[in-house]
């Protein structure tokens, strides 16, 4: 088995920088906590990956089948106040009410996904958008005694005793997570159809009907799996803070999940997170400096910045600099070869092309 794992290793991400990057930037990532044992760098950290399964569950939904969700918040606050609900009225653990927070928030998806199916475009996004709108106003207008009011319902227990602990979970969470929405809109996946379908959806919904595709019931299944794991977030986001508070559901929230995957680059589950990790950590340490105030305006610039020269996304922008694809059999290859790896193909048109 490790025989086997390590040939794997070797051929199948050694040859392609993506992937090598990818590897270092997660070991890093684990052994952050034994370099350094500042709270305030864990905390980011772990806002970051929960943040990053956020995005990525917004890519899915939006970028991978096309339906451009303004309202992706409403999937967060719901896991997040599903979360809070059951532990202040039953008392379960996290471990419980974090899947099933996930669960009622997957649920929320395909109720909300049913009045916007015969919606497109700005339809559809402003549709989206006035959910989280309206679910905040009814939580205000519940008596505070449940939904927590405008505080919202504090007193949550922690995901774990110490700072490491949470860091470590979240990071792992968030690792699972991604792999798996990944593998889920792999059009280039053996096993899982769903990614192929989802980019046949997104390119022209009329022609996949007509080959066949029952297109309303994979946008469903999108609203669902963009519910689940933005519910999984919320809900983790939750009991970090220890809060569930009308803010999960904010417009805010919203637009900077779609800022950071329009940053990192739209239809690439790596994208998102990239933003996430080079955005969200540029924010934070940038507080208490003399440009405290001036940290949005800042990370609006960046952003603007990369829309007009990189509108692609500066993940892939990058991979598109170190990586080649094979003409003939498709495999990634780094830039600078001359031949495929696989197949022995030409590889130099396609670096000038």
């Amino acid at each position: 088995m490790f025989r086997g794992l390590f040939g794997n290793f070797r051929w199948g991400v050694l040859p392609v920088p993506g992937r090598v990057i990818a590897v270092v930037f997660f070991v890093i990532i684990f052994v952050l906590p034994l370099i350094t044992d500042d709270r305030s760098t864990l905390h980011m950290i772990t806002l970051a990956s929960i943040f990053a399964i956020f995005a990525v569950s917004w890519d899915v939904l939006s970028g991978y089948t096309g339906q451009v969700n303004f309202g992706h918040a409403l999937f967060f606050g719901v896991g997040a106040y599903s979360s809070g609900l059951l532990y202040r009225f039953l008392g379960w653990d996290p471990a419980v009410t974090v899947p099933l927070g996930a669960l009622i928030a997957a649920l929320a998806g395909v109720v909300t996904c049913l009045p916007a199916l015969r919606l497109r475009g700005p339809y559809l996004s402003l549709l989206t958008l006035a959910f989280p709108l309206l679910l905040a106003e009814i939580v205000r207008a519940i008596p505070p005694e449940i939904a927590g009011g405008y505080v919202g319902i504090t007193g949550l227990p922690r995901l774990a005793a110490t700072p490491m602990g949470r860091y470590y979970l979240c990071v792992v969470i968030m690792l699972v997570a991604v792999l798996v929405m990944w593998k889920l809109t792999d059009a280039g996946s053996k096993y899982v159809r769903t990614g192929l379908i989802f980019h046949a959806v997104r390119e022209d919904e009329i022609a996949a009907r007509a080959t066949g595709i029952n297109t309303i019931r994979y946008k469903i299944l999108a609203f669902a799996i963009g519910g689940f794991f933005g519910g999984i977030a919320g809900a983790l986001y939750a009991h970090l803070l220890t809060v569930a508070g009308p803010g999960t559901l904010g417009i805010m929230m919203s637009f900077q999940a779609i800022i950071w995957v329009i940053f990192g680059g739209i239809v690439s589950i790596y994208g998102a997170v990239v933003g996430v990790f080079t955005l969200y950590p540029l924010v934070e340490l940038l507080r208490g400096t003399p440009v405290h105030d001036y940290r949005f305006l800042i990370m609006a610039l960046m952003v603007i910045i990369i829309l007009l020269f990189m509108p692609e996304g500066i993940a892939v922008r990058i991979r598109d600099k170190i990586e080649r694809q094979c003409p003939r059999c498709k495999l990634s290859n780094a830039s600078w070869r001359r031949q495929c790896r696989a197949c022995s193909a030409d590889l130099r048109y396609v670096a000038d092309s």
